[in-house]
């Protein structure tokens, strides 16, 4: 089935947008060994541009190997993910995969499973444990396995801020850090979903992960960018869209692009005539509002009072000067320490951000819902 617009999931060529100059600097920095980390607000298209990059790259001298560590929970978890994708993604075949297990991991007893579809491939669940295996072993697998077929192997993970989540965190990284930082056949491109929590990872100068690698910072892709493919996708779909409309598409959701693919989805199925309206438009932004309220209540029923006044504030332009008396009384914030911890915890829930021009609502739709609501 052709999908006029994707989101919620990483797109394909199809409906990948823009992004030339971020997809030649990731580009050279895969081929040429450089550790990246990608930092950039939700629903931006991280995965999306690594993926579209690693396609790119990927050859016999190079191969790419992803994975997303979100449901890992613990630190052999996270072992045994990165261990499972390096084996079935720098083998070819099922029977190299049995060799790289048999030379790497020998005291292993692995369990294969293969889906009963033809065309689909086989799964492997390899059950290593501290009693089977140091840390050190499963981290230099990778350099083992390109050393081994002289190619270089750049591992992707997604979610990767899930690291700092484990029980023991800072040891876990100092591990990885020691080992990762003296491969020299293998580079790391690593990237998740949580600005506050990657930045202090990478740019916190007591973290072990401190200066890794080169970071680069995603923006939103710019509307002119996005006016051609959202008006040649409603041209495909047999309707029009100005490009004076296409333009106030984006700046309802900040150019976010999975809000930009689902507004301009909602729109279009809102759309009877042959003309996509401005009625057509509100109407596929309320649709948008109402299918992330679900989502939107289950995240802020859980704040205290004081957070919520302060997510008031903020959407009430108040974006400085939360200390100050006179914005403490009025919006009921407590005393100026209780409003440095409120800070902290609506940043480490990544509902705010904090920029050179003070607080903000991460989330457009999110900011747009709490007006409406609160």
């Amino acid at each position: 089935m052709n999908k006029p617009f994707v989101y919620g999931v990483s797109v394909g060529s199809e409906h990948f947008v823009g992004r030339k100059a971020e997809i030649e600097k990731l580009s050279s920095y895969m081929r040429y060994g450089v550790n990246t980390i990608l930092i950039s607000p939700r629903r931006i298209g991280k995965t999306s541009l690594v993926k579209r990059v690693a396609g790119m790259i990927a050859n016999e001298h190079i191969r790419v190997v992803h994975l997303d560590i979100f449901s890992c929970r613990s630190e052999y978890d996270f072992y045994n993910a990165l261990a499972e994708a390096v084996l079935k993604q720098t083998a070819s075949k099922l029977d190299e995969w049995k060799q790289y297990a048999q030379d790497f991991l020998s005291r292993l007893v692995p369990r294969i499973s293969f889906s009963p579809e033809p065309n689909q491939d086989f799964s492997i669940s390899l059950g290593i444990t501290p009693q089977t295996y140091k840390p050190e072993e499963i981290l230099e697998l990778p350099e083992l396995i390109a050393k081994k077929n002289n190619y270089h192997i750049v591992v992707c993970i997604d979610e990767f801020q899930q690291i700092g989540e484990f029980p023991d965190s800072m040891s876990i990284q100092k591990r990885i850090r020691t080992v990762w930082q003296h491969q020299q056949n293998v580079s790391y491109c690593l990237y998740g979903s949580k600005k506050h929590m990657m930045g202090a990872l990478f740019q916190q100068r007591s973290n072990p992960f401190y200066k890794f690698g080169t970071t680069m910072y995603l923006d939103v892709i710019p509307t002119k960018e996005w006016i051609p493919y959202l008006c040649g996708r409603y041209e495909q779909e047999g309707k029009w869209l100005r490009a004076e409309l296409a333009e106030r598409l984006c700046s309802m959701v900040e150019n976010h692009s999975s809000y930009v693919q689902q507004l301009a989805f909602y729109t279009l199925i809102n759309t009877k005539g042959k003309e996509t309206t401005e009625t057509d438009l509100q109407a596929g932004y309320t649709d948008l509002l109402n299918e992330n309220t679900p989502l939107f209540m289950e995240k802020t029923e859980r704040l205290t009072t004081y957070q919520m006044n302060f997510l008031r504030a903020v959407i009430h332009d108040i974006h400085k000067d939360f200390g100050t008396a006179a914005i403490r009384t009025t919006y009921n914030l407590g005393a100026s320490s209780n409003v440095a911890r409120i800070r902290e915890a609506l940043l480490e829930k990544e509902i705010i951000d904090i920029t050179p021009d003070g607080i903000f609502i991460a989330d457009p739709i999110l900011r747009a819902w709490l007006i409406k609501t609160i």
